[in-house]
């Protein structure tokens, strides 16, 4: 069928694929940083046009036939009536807002309300929280606010040529905190809520719809946000779920139907294929053998994996409850981390690094286990990050997951399932392929990882984890 490319535009760069139609194998890349200088909470969108325009030198696009846009999640391009930005995009994580936060919250009458309207409760990087805090602290821009995308979204509009239509898809629109994954429908009451007033919002088109062609005759697909992307970029299904490890946690699948989760525990997303994609996020991940490592003395992650492995299961009776940043699985953000078990036996460096990788694992295997206690299947887990390639991890994640480990080689996944999307589009606009059937691609490059004997292991030390943490925090995950 011939080539195509797909675009993400990270918070700190783009990079762009291009891809055979029918393998999705990758021909060839572009790369290239934002001309932004680390990551602030504004940023003028013109800062992504002119890192795309690079990474797309030297006729890196020359006989591509269609382009997908992935892009960060969470930033809000404000347009005046004439299209024009009002003020730089508002991005990232953005502490500014987290009262803005809590007064959406307490506006529409809790987080269980909040739950129920859109699938998740706001929080301070969501957009709709980023329009309260624009209303609060920059009135008159919020007043000239006429028009509201995400990045996304500005990037394909700009790419058509700015065109009247503007569209989005069902992914990006899902983490809005104003479209509602399980109705399929925006909630303009709550951007008023939050803004002050209404807002024109974009269209919400197909997995498989095109948002357009450019006059060259380029297929521009819907696009969507980073985290869909990557889904799709990884060919992830029913059955499937992926633990990304960074600095915070999350653990997502792929489920048939939205999950309206009153607790707040689960964001309720939508996928880039029509299915939807529960979200449990933990704040402690990575930043849990950070810390462990530096308290030991140690200059890396590999020297504390080292350490781990040389104790056994169970940390001689040693659990870390690693809430250290207060944690957000199980809801508790006041509280702090938890060191139990201590006995003389115990208190030697190894043990305490097993401890810290088996309570990360085991923090995440509790958010994982929200998502099954919710009727989600989950039979393998796709492990994420540079930390799932330390051997400390790999022993002991199959065990206390209690599922297949799949650890996938690092490739640019967002970029692909943006590649992917784009093939799906223009297949479907040339009637070679189904609207509902994405196209197959080769799955990712992978380790596979089983569980084998050691189950039975993992879930005594899952049973000591929960043990530890009912006792200090009782009912936590009932609360």
């Amino acid at each position: 069928m011939g080539i195509v490319a797909g675009l993400d535009s990270s918070p700190d760069f783009t990079r762009i694929v291009v891809c055979d139609t029918d393998t999705g194998a990758v021909l060839r890349q572009g790369y290239a940083p934002h001309p932004v200088e680390g990551r602030p909470s504004d940023v003028d969108p013109q800062a992504w046009l002119l890192s795309l325009g690079e990474a797309a030198g030297g006729g890196l696009l020359e006989g591509v036939q269609a382009i997908g846009v992935s892009a960060q999640q969470n930033a809000v391009v404000p347009l005046d009536a004439q299209g024009n930005t009002v003020r730089p995009a508002l991005v990232g994580g953005d502490k500014r807002a987290q009262v803005a936060a809590a007064d959406l919250v307490d506006a529409l009458g809790g987080r269980e309300a909040w739950a129920q309207a859109v699938g998740c409760v706001p929080s301070a990087a969501q957009p709709v929280t980023k329009l309260r805090w624009l209303a609060k602290n920059e009135p008159e821009n919020a007043r000239r606010t006429a028009v509201l995308l995400q990045a996304h979204d500005w990037l394909v509009w700009q790419l058509l040529g700015r065109p009247v239509r503007r569209t989005t898809d069902r992914g990006g629109a899902s983490g809005t905190g104003y479209w509602s994954a399980a109705t399929g429908a925006y909630r303009p009451d709550l951007v008023e809520l939050a803004l002050g007033h209404q807002a024109m919002l974009p269209e919400v088109i197909g997995p498989s719809d095109a948002a357009g062609t450019t006059p060259e005759g380029l297929l521009i697909s819907a696009g969507t946000g980073e985290t869909m992307a990557a889904a799709f970029g990884l060919g992830i299904g029913l059955g499937d779920a992926v633990v990304s490890l960074g600095a915070s946690g999350s653990v997502m699948a792929v489920h048939p139907e939205a999950l309206a989760d009153q607790s707040g525990m689960i964001t309720s997303l939508a996928d880039a294929t029509g299915m939807h994609l529960p979200v449990v996020t933990t704040l402690n991940a990575v930043r849990t053998l950070r810390g462990t490592a530096e308290l030991l003395g140690l200059g890396d992650l590999e020297s504390l994996s080292e350490l781990a492995v040389k104790s056994t299961p169970g940390a001689h009776g040693l659990v870390l409850l690693p809430y250290l940043e207060g944690e957000r699985t199980p809801h508790l953000p006041h509280t702090a981390g938890t060191l139990a078990g201590l006995r003389r036996e115990s208190m030697k460096p190894e043990h305490l690094a097993r401890a810290a990788f088996e309570g990360m694992l085991c923090g995440l295997g509790d958010a994982l286990d929200v998502l099954r206690g919710r009727g989600v299947d989950v039979r393998r887990v796709f492990l994420l990050g540079p930390a799932a390639e330390l051997p400390a991890v790999q022993a002991s994640a199959p065990s206390l997951f209690g599922a297949q480990v799949v650890v996938p080689q690092p490739a640019d996944y967002a970029a692909i399932g943006a590649a992917r999307q784009a093939a799906w589009a223009l297949g479907v606009s040339q009637g070679t392929l189904d609207p509902r059937t994405p196209p197959a691609w080769q799955g990712a490059a992978a380790q596979v990882l089983e569980p084998g004997d050691e189950l039975a292991v993992g879930q005594a030390v899952r049973q000591q984890f929960t043990a530890v943490r009912e006792q200090t925090h009782p009912g936590a995950f009932r609360a």
